[in-house]
């Protein structure tokens, strides 16, 4: 009964879940304390670079300038995430939205030095970039078959995706291209070690 019950939970997107549900609550929280906490977290190069204000590196990814921000993040990752989660696990899942997010507002901050651009950024468009990075990589790299996946059409949603932030108003661009290059690395890397594994572990019966 355990072990069924431990299965039912592995295959439930509780990292998306939780997610969704930090970043409605501290919307929530930014609205109703009036741009405190944006003011806080956004991303902005003057404020990491110069002052060392390193933690908006990562709380900008849970911030949102509007409900149609929000909500539209939200949709993707959950839907999104739920479909990656099962098929990588949480933990992975997890390491792989931090880190693509991360990676995003990275590269989000050198382009702003390299453009001389003092604007700030927010949102988890470059974590949710990542998500599509992984599913690329996944398909690519993982020797799984995922019903009504394949690489043209992942590639086909990334590149729209792109296609409508290249042609939309203040749109943080680095940010979705460094989040898709971390996710998509970070996951072919994951897949190359299980195959190792594998190989090693056949290697190893057949001794």
């Amino acid at each position: 009964m355990l072990l069924k019950s431990r299965r039912s939970l592995k295959a439930q997107p509780v990292v998306s879940g939780v997610l969704v549900a930090v970043n409605v609550i501290v919307f929530m929280a930014a609205t109703f304390y009036k741009g405190a906490l944006y003011d806080m977290g956004m991303l902005k190069a003057v404020d990491v670079l110069v002052k060392g204000e390193y933690g908006r590196i990562l709380w900008a990814v849970f911030l949102h300038a509007d409900i149609t921000h929000l909500f539209n993040n939200m949709f993707l990752l959950f839907f999104l995430g739920a479909m990656i989660e099962k098929e990588i696990g949480h933990v992975k899942y997890a390491l792989v939205y931090f880190l693509s997010g991360i990676g995003g507002n990275l590269l989000s901050l050198t382009a702003k030095v390299m453009t001389n651009d003092f604007s700030a950024s927010l949102g988890a468009s470059g974590a949710i970039f990542g998500l599509d990075g992984t599913l690329l990589a996944m398909v690519l790299f993982s020797g799984r078959k995922m019903e009504n996946v394949t690489p043209v059409r992942v590639l086909l949603m990334i590149a729209y995706s792109l296609y409508s932030g290249f042609t939309g108003a203040n749109i943080d661009n680095a940010a979705h291209v460094g989040g898709l290059l971390t996710g998509f690395v970070i996951t072919a890397l994951l897949c190359g070690l299980q195959h190792l594994k594998q190989h090693s572990r056949q290697s190893g019966e057949q001794m």
